[in-house]
């Protein structure tokens, strides 16, 4: 499938997700592009810079079966980026948002003529298996935690509809991504590299990835995706003790000197599970496996992005002047 603005009839995307970090850039450039973009767009939610660009708004959310259908009807390809961590919700709501909501856009996309969709889920549904130091599409993982259980029963709904006789579904799996916007692992992140304020940084390690090299490589899986496949967009396998240290050098920071015991993050987990108990309600997002899987170093290779699509990523140091420029009015 090839599907680009210089076709001779304009292309419609549809996006699920539009006003997210990562959706709100993609977006973006899917305007400058020349594409005409349907963004989906709850109520209450801020469309922020997308309000002065040529988006057709339609006002619903996941649960909206009929919004859904006249979003991707006549679409030459969905892009469904909405989701919910469990910062932000509970166990529940993550399945209803990410495995169900899913389930709705892929039979909206049935009822209707809609063309090709892509899937954003995460990496997180693969990890480095026995003695490997990276991880590629083929190393599935046992889900820890809601929020990848829900992105793995998604996942397996989109391939089911791939394999569909009228069904055409790609699913990428971007890595930990890096770029102004996101309140969560970039503001963490540049804290960690630039704040006296911040001394430790965490052990582990992370498969660091720009925003922008995410968005490339969702728009490459619409034009040249084979379907049915999956693709892992990642960026540079990275210590967090080497990312913090290459953000400071890159800034003039200061960077985080103690790494923070893998131990005490994983005491953590037991911890969050009794308090649960006793709250008999979840108060804390995480559990023992969780903790412990945060201390981890979840590597990856993007190869077969690179050898089917034509993905590429740039080193961290190039996405630094937007990320700061943003930090440094909008979190300081």
């Amino acid at each position: 499938m090839t599907v680009t603005a210089t076709d001779s009839e304009t292309p419609t995307a549809a996006v699920t997700g539009a006003t997210g970090f990562l959706g709100t850039n993609l977006c973006e450039r899917l305007v400058a592009e020349g594409w005409d973009v349907r963004g989906l767009s709850r109520p209450t939610s801020d469309r922020g810079d997308l309000a002065g660009l040529d988006i057709d708004w339609y006002v619903g959310d996941l649960s909206d079966g009929e919004t859904l259908r006249s979003l991707v009807d006549g679409a030459d390809v969905v892009f469904h980026l909405a989701g919910i961590g469990l910062w932000s919700a509970g166990p529940e709501t993550v399945r209803e948002v990410n495995r169900d909501g899913t389930a709705r856009v892929l039979d909206a996309c049935r009822d209707v003529d809609a063309g090709r969709v892509v899937f954003t889920s995460t990496a997180g549904t693969r990890r480095p298996q026995g003695d490997a130091d990276v991880a590629d599409e083929t190393d599935l993982a046992e889900p820890i935690g809601a929020y990848q259980a829900s992105k793995a029963d998604a996942e397996r709904l989109v391939d089911e509809f791939a394999a569909e006789a009228e069904g055409d579904a790609v699913t990428v799996h971007p890595t930990s991504i890096f770029g102004p916007g996101d309140e969560e692992f970039t503001a963490q992140l540049l804290a960690m590299g630039v704040e006296r304020t911040m001394p430790a940084h965490l052990p582990g390690g992370a498969s660091i990835v720009g925003v922008e090299d995410v968005v490339d490589g969702i728009v490459a899986a619409a034009e040249r995706g084979a379907s049915g496949e999956h693709y892992v967009l990642g960026g540079e396998n990275l210590t967090y003790n080497c990312a913090v240290s290459r953000i400071a050098e890159a800034v003039d920071g200061s960077p985080a000197r103690i790494r923070v015991p893998a131990t005490a993050i994983r005491a953590a987990g037991p911890v969050a599970e009794a308090v649960d108990a006793v709250a008999g309600r979840r108060v804390f997002p995480f559990n023992r496996k969780m903790a412990k899987l945060a201390t981890e170093r979840l590597f990856y290779t993007s190869r077969k992005a690179r050898d089917e699509l034509g993905y590429e990523y740039r080193p961290l140091e190039e996405h630094l002047p937007a990320a700061m420029e943003w930090y440094q009015q909008e979190v300081r």
